[in-house]
């Protein structure tokens, strides 16, 4: 399958009422979201909190811009990374469809963006917890290193360049 071929992630750093990278997976025809306060890791030791918000439709995955004040999510947004990606539950012995996954609390995926690649894992963190806490974890591969901090050396948009405060300031409107 080519990669226009197969589903997309989209990974859009969002600063609403606190700065957090909305991480989303396109599943049965919706963009699944999580929110990740402090954004990816390509370090497997490190696991991230990620919160599951409400599924967005497949055209939100270019938008860049302000959502107005008295808006849920009101703040500048712009599309830090995306790409296409790939089932590995589907790779395994007892494979998973997206949707059996997500219903298990267990999703590997293998993303091939521009900051990011190589395998990621959501585990949902329920138990003893909220049951909308998941965590986000980078998965040992090749693309692993825990040197790398794409959150911090990589802040602006892969569309347009522009950082979350040019797009709160409305440069370039």
């Amino acid at each position: 399958m080519s990669a226009a071929d197969r589903p997309i992630f989209v990974i859009q750093k969002h600063a609403a009422s606190s700065l957090h990278y909305d991480f989303r997976l396109e599943i049965d025809g919706v963009l699944v979201s999580w929110a990740v306060p402090k954004g990816p890791s390509t370090d497997p030791r490190v696991k991230r909190l990620a919160v599951r918000t409400e599924d967005h439709p497949l055209d939100y995955a270019d938008f860049e811009g302000k959502i107005p004040k008295g808006e849920y999510g009101a703040g500048a947004v712009i599309v830090w990374d995306r790409g296409p990606y790939r089932n590995l539950m589907a790779e395994k012995k007892d494979a998973l469809d997206m949707a059996q996954s997500l219903e298990a609390g267990h999703v590997e995926v293998w993303l091939e963006g521009e900051k990011l690649q190589g395998g990621f894992a959501l585990i949902h963190a329920e138990p003893g917890g909220d049951e909308k806490n998941w965590l986000l974890v980078k998965i040992k591969d090749a693309e692993a290193d825990a040197r790398r901090n794409p959150v911090g050396t990589e802040p602006d948009s892969i569309l347009s360049g522009k950082s979350v405060k040019d797009v709160a300031a409305g440069k370039d409107e």
